[in-house]
């Protein structure tokens, strides 16, 4: 049984915080927040709305709202390192197994989803279970309805045409080079609390994790594309530490920044944060990263060698010395 611990009081705002958004999904988006809630309590996590897999994907065609799993997980990441934050972060990442229909669900997709029925309210929602949680920062859908993603892809077994590969779960395990991703619809209504956190952030974050099915859909959002174009805030955009099996397969850190670069042409970057394992002899990653408008900052970010996770403390030090200097 799990003893009930003490709920910490909702941490202190400190004059002059800086008001960091930070886009994408999943395990990526999760390792970002880890990071930036250690510097600062102005924390907004924009999160990606298109997984149609596991029991986030079961329960979106149950109930038919927005898939909830990315944005339990940013959750679970804005909980603090006290005793109620380590046990609430590990009840809403638990998973159920069984032979019966729970089996797969995480608590937390079943708390979100459960709440959502309640209040018929996504924002609202996601605001009580940051309450409960005592997330340090809040947690938002890109988009107010579900998506879908569709990739033309060059797939192994045809390499001459482009074979259209609809879904997040199948284009992130697509036997091929994925070209490009578009959404379906592709004018989905941005929510308006996360565009007004664009436009007033000093800071947005992009990245890391996956670059087609996480990263690239928040940059095809027209209302949230927009906003990212013309806010005030600086913007980083953080680079994976390896390719990513089937969607990133073959692709330098190069080229991802031009992927970047033809899914949203208008998009300017201040700083572009890279481990150092992904540096080049020939300067080619700080030219690409130059052309886009930004400085290339290199650290140490892996949590040991060969590993493809950032490490929240070394990601942390690493935002702090951009937000410093870029």
């Amino acid at each position: 049984m799990i003893a009930r611990p003490a709920r910490p009081e909702r941490p202190e705002r400190f004059e002059g915080d800086l008001r960091v958004v930070s886009l994408g999904g999943g395990h990526g988006l999760a390792a970002s927040l880890s990071a930036l809630r250690r510097l600062t309590t102005e924390l907004t996590g924009v999160v990606t709305v298109a997984d149609n897999g596991g029991s986030s994907g079961r329960l979106r065609q149950e109930l038919g709202g927005l898939p909830p799993g990315d944005l339990r997980m940013a959750l679970a990441a804005l909980c603090g390192d006290d005793e109620w934050g380590r046990t609430w972060a590990g009840i809403l990442q638990h998973r159920f197994s069984s032979d019966g229909p729970l089996d797969g669900h995480a608590v937390g997709n079943l708390l979100i989803a459960a709440i959502w029925d309640q209040l018929g309210d996504q924002v609202a929602g996601l605001d009580l279970v940051g309450d409960l949680l005592g997330a340090q920062g809040r947690v938002l859908p890109m988009a107010d309805v579900p998506l879908d993603i569709e990739a033309d892809v060059h797939l192994r077994s045809a390499p001459d045409r482009l074979t259209v590969v609809r879904g997040q779960v199948e284009v992130a395990s697509t036997d091929g080079q994925v070209i490009s991703v578009r959404l379906d619809p592709s004018d989905p209504p941005a929510c308006p609390e996360a565009v007004r956190a664009v436009e007033s952030a000093d800071w947005v974050v992009v990245g890391p994790g996956s670059w087609f099915t996480s990263i690239m859909p928040t940059l095809l959002v027209p209302g949230l594309r927009d906003v990212l174009i013309s806010t005030p805030a600086r913007r980083a955009l953080v680079l994976n530490l390896t390719e990513q099996h089937g969607e990133t397969e073959g692709l330098s850190p190069t080229d991802h920044l031009d992927v970047l670069a033809a899914h949203a042409p208008e998009l300017r970057l201040d700083a572009v944060i890279a481990d150092t394992s992904l540096v080049d002899d020939r300067g080619t990653l700080e030219a690409t990263a130059h052309a886009l408008g930004a400085r290339l900052f290199v650290s140490d970010l892996a949590t040991g060698p060969d590993s493809d996770q950032h490490d929240p403390a070394r990601l942390a030090a690493a935002f702090g010395h951009v937000m410093r200097q870029a």
